[in-house]
């Protein structure tokens, strides 16, 4: 029986590698200080009612923010470990094995797992303020889209110590992924952590979708919009039209797995380009879900800092939205290598080159609207101007790419992943770090230290450009991606070494952010305005942070810039144009615990269909089943809040700040 067991547990936890050894100390250590901190402190119901149960769009937005920074960190170990593999000619830091599973995981925990979350959470904490709405058009379905997005990433991550991780690229190309060539539970374990957290993303955009088109303030026409608000509809627009693709490739895929199908294997009378074409159809549109966000954020930080309205809005909203369009027509040239036709090749590179009209055309606005500004340089503007150079480089390197023949040579060398991160990089993390720091106080009460961000700030762009300059050179001089070893002859060891010093650089800025967060929790700088900025957009009309309810009576909005306009009134000595509104009780959803059981039904039920133990899957199904019952049957589902209760509250807020 011993030998049975030790035989068990020699297959079903990953071991042989100090590396994972440390992981697994780390997983454990980590847990008991969670558990042994929360029951010293006896706040396990508080955890339970304040924020598992929540249905409170803010608390839901932090958690995003929350789970992406911890992502953010995983993601961030596995590039500095592939980089101390690659630094210097014949280094044996890791095998090939496990650096074919480090550079899968570092992709997908960065696009879906650091990149998404950061974005929702960012949607859910300022969509609603900036629109005047007192919660989401769904808070229970967003409740139910963050945990499945947590269990579906907590399931993925499982693979590095639990049965082994996938090693077929963060896409998963068949026949790579198929099981004669990934015969163990790694890929299983990417395809139902993906399909999981997939399901709460298509949510997300269902949800924000209706929520900006029925939800908006009184007044509020569309083209009144923040434009902050304008990049989550376009990007909610492509998720809807997107996930459902990625949805049905992940299936496809497990079906070929699991009951022998052969949608993407040639022996069986399948076609594995049908698998790339499929998963390219998602994987280029999913590229401008997660940066047109972060356009919309820099529009707003422009406009604040530059004290001046948006140039060219209306310009910017066409852009935005003919972006999320052109996104689905460009993806193949992903693979113009892989002998498509001159045709077909010649479409892709004109979609390809188009797109990057409304993209120039946006940079240009956000010059325009600095173009004698009188501009403060804050940390979230500094971002903000550090993005611009930082995707024009990117934008032109894509533009060069598209260009067929180019690309011939260039596809699959380091010039290419130089160009994937200037862009992800340059337009995506700097947007989304611009974003945190410029709502962190309405998020939280309190502003992040200046001079500690102004260090991350440094670090990070020092670091970046010396990280990933010399990756051009690397792959104008041959270096193929997804190398693990190479030789003193290739010539290649200086700016591999030059490069690793740069990933470096980016780690000691991303610890100097998470110092800056640590010191402002000490030693807060209250936000005793609601406005610390001299903000535009309604968010800052409010108390920092926000009451539950949002808004004690909904704003009435005339103009765009609304709050900004209504400053400016009230400084010349004008009298304010909007009716003062009575109070009245305000209806609120109750929290409910049902999606956060759901979520852990689908992680049991996608850790059994990963192993193929029926003992966990069928009850994890039935128990999913179970919930979205109940769920059918729950009639006690919202409250009111009083108006003695919004008196009391508002006057405790108000005289806070």
């Amino acid at each position: 029986m011993l030998e049975k067991i030790k035989e068990f547990a020699g297959d079903f936890f990953v071991t042989g590698d100090p590396l994972i050894y440390g992981a697994d100390v780390s997983i454990a250590l980590a847990l008991i200080s969670i558990i042994t901190v929360l029951t010293y402190f006896k706040k396990w119901g508080w955890l339970w009612r304040e924020w598992l149960t929540t249905v409170d769009h803010k608390r839901i937005g932090i958690m995003y923010i929350i789970a992406s920074i911890l992502m953010l960190f995983r993601g961030g170990v596995d590039a500095l470990l592939m980089r101390t593999q690659i630094a210097l000619p014949d280094v044996h830091f890791l095998e090939p094995e496990h650096y074919n599973q480090i550079f899968t995981t570092h992709g997908v925990i960065m696009i879906l797992f650091m990149a998404m979350p950061l974005m929702f959470g960012l949607f859910n904490i300022v969509v609603p303020l900036q629109i005047g709405a007192r919660d989401v058009a769904y808070p229970f379905l967003n409740s139910l889209s963050f945990w499945m997005f947590f269990f579906g990433a907590m399931l993925f991550n499982m693979s590095f110590v639990i049965g082994g991780s996938p090693d077929a690229g963060w896409l998963s190309y068949a026949p790579l992924s198929e099981l004669s060539h990934s015969p163990g539970v790694g890929q299983d374990f990417y395809i139902w952590g993906i399909q999981i957290s997939g399901i709460g993303s298509l949510a997300t955009g269902i949800n924000f979708i209706v929520t900006i088109l029925k939800m908006r303030a009184p007044g509020m026409k569309l083209m009144q919009m923040p434009m902050f608000s304008w990049s989550v509809l376009s990007s909610c627009v492509t998720i809807i039209f997107a996930f459902p693709i990625l949805t049905v490739t992940l299936a496809l895929l497990f079906l070929d797995r699991y009951l022998g199908a052969h949608f993407f294997t040639l022996d069986g009378g399948g076609n594995p380009m049908m698998y790339v074409n499929l998963i390219w159809m998602w994987g280029h549109p999913e590229v401008y879900i997660v940066v047109l966000p972060a356009f919309g954020i820099y529009s707003e930080i422009v406009a604040t800092f530059s004290k001046k309205k948006l140039f060219g809005y209306k310009s910017m909203v066409f852009a935005m939205m003919i972006i999320s369009v052109l996104s689905f027509f460009t993806w193949l040239h992903h693979f113009f290598t892989m002998g498509s036709g001159a045709d077909v090749n010649a479409f892709f590179a004109i979609t390809t080159m188009l797109i990057a009209i409304p993209t120039g055309v946006k940079v240009f606005n956000w010059l325009f609207t600095m173009f004698r500004g009188r501009i403060t340089f804050s940390t979230p503007m500094m971002w903000t101007i550090a993005f611009i150079p930082c995707f024009v480089i990117g934008g032109m390197t894509g533009v060069l790419l598209s260009v067929a023949p180019a690309d011939f040579q260039f596809h699959n060398s380091y010039f290419l992943i130089a160009h994937f991160h200037q862009v992800l990089i340059g337009g995506v993390a700097f947007g989304y770090f611009a974003g945190l720091y410029y709502w962190w106080p309405k998020m939280f009460g309190f502003k992040l230290n200046e001079k500690l961000g102004k260090w991350a700030f440094w670090l990070w762009n020092i670091g970046f450009y010396v990280c990933f300059m010399p990756q051009y050179f690397l792959g104008l001089d041959g270096m193929t991606r997804r190398v693990s070893e190479y030789s003193w002859d290739m010539g290649w060891g200086p700016l591999n070494l030059v490069s690793t010093i740069g990933g470096f650089l980016m780690g000691i800025g991303f610890l100097f952010q998470v110092w800056q967060i640590a010191h402002s929790i000490k030693f807060m700088e209250r936000d005793t305005t609601g406005d610390p900025w001299n903000g535009r957009t309604l968010e800052w009309s409010i108390p920092s942070p926000a009451p539950l309810y949002n808004f004690a009576t909904l704003p009435q909005v005339q103009n765009q810039d609304d709050w900004w306009e209504d400053k400016q009134r009230k400084a010349n000595g004008l009298p304010s144009t909007k009716k003062p509104q009575p109070l009245e009780p305000i209806h609120m959803p109750k929290n409910s615990a049902i999606p956060f059981i759901m979520s852990v039904c689908w992680f049991v039920a996608g850790f059994g269909f990963v192993f193929d133990w029926l003992i966990f899957a069928i009850p994890g199904m039935i128990g999913v089943f179970i919930c979205l019952l109940a769920r059918s049957f729950s009639y006690d589902t919202d409250y009111y809040i009083p108006v003695d209760e919004i008196k009391r509250t508002e006057a405790a807020l108000r005289g806070a700040n």
